[in-house]
C-alpha cells in the first residue's frame, strides 16, 4: 500500500492546499454575494437617475458579469497562477470563443447600436425583426423582448432587429388609426361622413388636434369606401381601433347605412326565335 500512497505527501499537500481552497470557496460565496448587492444598488441609482430604460438592463448585465470575470482571476491568483499568465490564457480563450460565437458577438454589437441610435425604447409598440408586432418590454444583451397583443413573449435577436426594416409605431408620440369604412351606392355619401365623424367625437381616445377628416376611397364592385385616419396617443392606438369598428357599425345600423355584400348581377337574354 506504502507503493501506492505516501500518506505524508499526501498529508503535506492538504496541509498546505486546503486553507488555500477553504479561502477561494468563501472569496467565491462572499464575492458573488457582494456582486449582486453592487448591481443592484447599480440598477436602482440608474434608475433613480431616470436612466433610459432600455440602457439600465443592458449595462447591469455588463456590470454583473465584467466583475465576475475580475473575482475569477483574483481567485487565480490565491493558488499561485500569475495574473499575467491567466489573463493572457483568458483573452486566448476569448478570442477562440469569440470566433466560434460570431453570430452572439454580432447580436451584441447590434444591441450597442440599438442604444446608441434609439430607433426604440421600452414601452415603445413596434414591428421589427421581419414583422414581429408588439410592445418593447426589455432590450437585452444579445435580445430584445417583445409582448404582443395577446400576451405571447417574443424574444427577438438584436442582429434580426438591426437587419431588417424597423417601424416604431408610437415613437412620434401620437398616431394616425388607419380605418376604412363601405357603403353602398345607394346610400348618402355626407350622411356616412357624419355619422363616422360623430362617433369619432364621442371617442375618449381619440385627439381633437388634428382633426378627423373622412374622405372618399376607391370605389369598389358593392361598395364605395370612406377612408378616416384619427389621431389619439400611441398608447391608446388598439382602444381607439377597437372602439371606431365597434361604435361606427351600430351607428350605421341605428341610421340605416347598408354594409354591401359582393354581389353580381346577371341577365339572360332569351335566344330570338327563328
Amino acid at each position: 500500500m506504502e507503493n501506492f500512497f505516501n500518506w505524508e505527501e499526501l498529508t503535506r499537500l492538504i496541509t498546505a492546499y486546503a486553507p488555500k481552497v477553504v479561502g477561494a470557496l468563501l472569496t467565491l460565496i462572499v464575492g458573488f454575494w457582494i456582486i449582486g448587492r453592487i448591481t443592484n444598488i447599480a440598477r436602482r441609482a440608474m434608475e433613480r437617475n431616470k436612466l433610459d430604460q432600455s440602457v439600465t438592463p443592458f449595462l447591469s448585465s455588463i456590470i454583473n458579469v465584467g466583475l465576475k470575470i475580475l473575482l475569477l482571476i483574483s481567485v487565480a491568483g490565491m493558488f499561485g497562477v500569475e495574473t499575467t499568465s491567466f489573463i493572457a490564457i483568458f483573452s486566448a480563450l476569448t478570442l477562440a470563443i469569440g470566433f466560434a460565437l460570431q453570430g452572439s458577438l454580432g447580436h451584441f454589437a447590434s444591441g450597442v447600436l440599438i442604444l446608441i441610435f434609439k430607433p426604440y425604447k421600452v414601452s415603445d409598440l413596434v414591428s421589427i425583426g421581419g414583422g414581429q408586432t408588439g410592445t418593447v418590454e426589455e432590450i437585452q444583451v444579445f435580445n430584445t423582448v417583445l409582448k404582443t397583443l395577446d400576451n405571447k413573449r417574443i424574444i427577438v435577436p438584436n442582429g434580426v432587429v438591426t437587419n431588417n426594416v424597423i417601424t416604431n409605431i408610437s415613437g412620434q408620440g401620437i398616431l394616425g388609426v388607419e380605418l376604412s369604412f363601405s357603403i353602398s351606392y345607394q346610400d348618402s355619401i355626407d350622411r356616412a361622413r357624419e355619422i363616422i365623424l360623430q362617433v369619432a367625437n364621442e371617442c375618449p381616445y381619440i385627439l381633437k388636434e388634428p382633426a378627423t377628416a373622412v374622405v372618399v376611397g376607391p370605389w369598389g364592385n358593392s361598395a364605395i369606401h370612406l377612408a378616416s385616419r384619427p389621431f389619439c396617443k400611441s398608447e391608446n392606438y388598439w382602444q381607439t381601433y377597437f372602439y371606431m369598428h365597434e361604435h361606427v357599425k351600430k351607428a350605421f345600423d341605428a341610421n340605416s347605412i347598408s354594409i354591401p355584400f359582393p354581389q353580381m348581377d346577371v341577365h339572360v337574354r332569351q335566344p330570338a326565335k327563328p
